[in-house]
């Protein structure tokens, strides 16, 4: 059994996004993201062998995808499935306070 919180264990000073695998099997993997200002480098695309489900469940993000003008902001709540190969890039996130993601990769 495997039992947490996902707020929980925060460090104060995070100068890079914190990635933190919860659950991982050869099908699925569900992560912990916590943003604190951080955003993908210039020029950096996502491009994923597979798709990825993912929530923000505190705080606000944008993200901007391949061919799009314009990113889509994800607040508190928000989801958005993102398919394999679907390039895209973390534009913004809060630099004020945690934005926590649950990442599912299926």
């Amino acid at each position: 059994m495997n039992a947490g919180n996902i707020f929980a264990d925060v460090p104060a000073q995070l100068p890079d996004e914190l990635f933190e695998d919860l659950l991982k099997t050869a099908a699925v993997r569900v992560e912990r993201i916590v943003s604190r200002g951080q955003c993908s480098p210039e020029g950096f695309w996502y491009d994923q062998d597979r798709s990825e489900w993912v929530m923000v469940l505190k705080g606000r993000a944008r993200l901007l995808f391949d061919g799009q003008d314009s990113p889509i902001e994800l607040r508190m709540g928000d989801y958005i499935n993102i398919p394999s190969h679907v390039r895209h890039r973390v534009e913004w996130t809060d630099p004020e306070a945690d934005t926590v993601w649950l990442a599912v990769h299926y």
